[in-house]
């Protein structure tokens, strides 16, 4: 151990699961609240409405720690000023009122290798859980000195602030995504959208997906590797469909085929056409990559080419992720276990287009925002990226 540390049980340093009075009206803090190391919501109730689980009463500077799914790490230092009213906390969480900084001691908490030892000792597969009282008993290691303790502890607090706000930040672009998405395309009944670019002022006109589509394939159900002497090619998945928003231009993986299968082209629109999930089902995304070396469609997938002087393909793989189209698509997904959409029920969606210019403009803001969010996730990674590495670092 370094010169100035010392190790405790963290029994021996903090106060667990103080008993205080419940208040007759408070703010509820269950195990949904809390994100990251940010509270999100609390419900205002009773003390004769509240759950049994309404037990922990916090005061400022409280670390209150997720006993149930510790993996989560879904854990919050109370820092509110709580005046109007108080706030309890689920016994979902342990409470610790710590006895050394604060901020240290919950960033410590924070950390992998604390975590690691919290699910050795935690019970249960599907939600493992630790007892308050096996949370006291493991150990902790601190600089003796307390202006060590709160630096180390600002450093953290700050990450974290800025991971929050980050966090919000890219929030409010997928918001902001969201009501783009449902006010720049029609719904189902009408032929002009909420919001219009100036000079555009024509009716959309409707159409089935297949009306639009020069040529549609099937990828590669039903057939294995074994099925192609031809050599290697690269091939699209219907992970690859389903994880990308709009655009694939990488991430394929390698295959035998034979030239009897259609290669995708850029600007081809794939859809899913079979998920464990019905609201994966009919996912599309758009094939982006310049021509090269030939790329095939594999299974679970098949593929439109949009007439290219008629439909933009990024328009149509926009307006079919719109909340408005989603709607009539979900029905459309037949099974049990295992969900599936036939390639007829998709071609003969009804698609409403305006003219080309138009759509090219509404492409235009919506890739502006989807950059964005890229921009706001590669922000938020590199921020999580960074306490990860000072946690490792900062500590014993």
């Amino acid at each position: 151990m370094n010169k100035g540390w010392e190790q405790h049980k963290l029994r021996k340093v903090a106060c667990i699961n103080p008993k205080t009075n419940i208040p007759d009206n408070f703010k509820y803090v269950d195990l949904e609240s809390v994100v990251g190391t940010s509270l999100i919501k609390a419900k205002l109730t009773t003390k004769q409405l509240a759950p049994s689980r309404a037990q922990r009463v916090a005061k400022k500077g409280d670390i209150f720690y997720q006993t149930v799914r510790p993996y989560q790490k879904n854990n919050f230092l109370f820092d509110i000023n709580n005046y109007d009213f108080q706030y309890v906390f689920s016994t979902g969480y342990a409470q610790l009122r710590s006895e050394i900084n604060n901020y240290f001691l919950f960033s410590y908490l924070q950390r992998q290798r604390f975590v690691n030892l919290i699910l050795r000792r935690s019970t249960g597969t599907s939600y493992p859980a630790i007892s308050s009282k096996d949370l006291s008993e493991i150990k902790i290691i601190f600089p003796r000195n307390s202006k060590e303790q709160e630096n180390i502890g600002k450093i953290i607090n700050l990450i974290d602030a800025l991971i929050t706000l980050q966090q919000r930040k890219l929030e409010q672009l997928k918001q902001l995504k969201k009501a783009m998405l449902q006010q720049l395309f029609v719904s189902k009944n009408s032929k002009q959208p909420v919001l219009r670019f100036k000079n555009f002022d024509s009716d959309w006109r409707q159409h089935s997906l297949k009306d639009i589509s020069a040529k549609t394939y099937s990828g590669l159900t039903g057939k294995s590797k074994d099925d192609f002497g031809h050599g290697k090619a690269r091939y699209i998945t219907y992970l690859n469909v389903h994880n990308n928003e709009v655009a694939i231009s990488d991430g394929v993986e390698q295959i035998e085929v034979d030239s009897k299968q259609n290669k995708v082209l850029k600007g081809d629109l794939l859809f899913t056409i079979s998920s464990e999930v019905p609201s994966e089902v009919a996912l599309n995304s758009v094939w982006s990559s310049e021509a090269g070396t030939d790329i095939y469609l594999n299974s679970f997938c098949f593929g439109i080419r949009p007439k290219s002087n008629y439909v933009n393909s990024f328009f149509l793989t926009y307006y079919l992720r719109s909340p408005q189209m989603r709607k009539l698509i979900y029905p459309l997904a037949q099974g049990i276990s295992r969900f599936n959409i036939s390639k007829r029920s998709i071609l003969a969606l009804k698609i409403n287009t305006p003219v080309l210019p138009e759509q090219i403009s509404i492409c235009k803001v919506l890739m502006h925002i989807d950059n964005l969010i890229t921009y706001q996730q590669n922000k938020l990674t590199q921020l999580t990226t960074l306490k990860r590495y000072l946690l490792q670092k900062l500590f014993i």
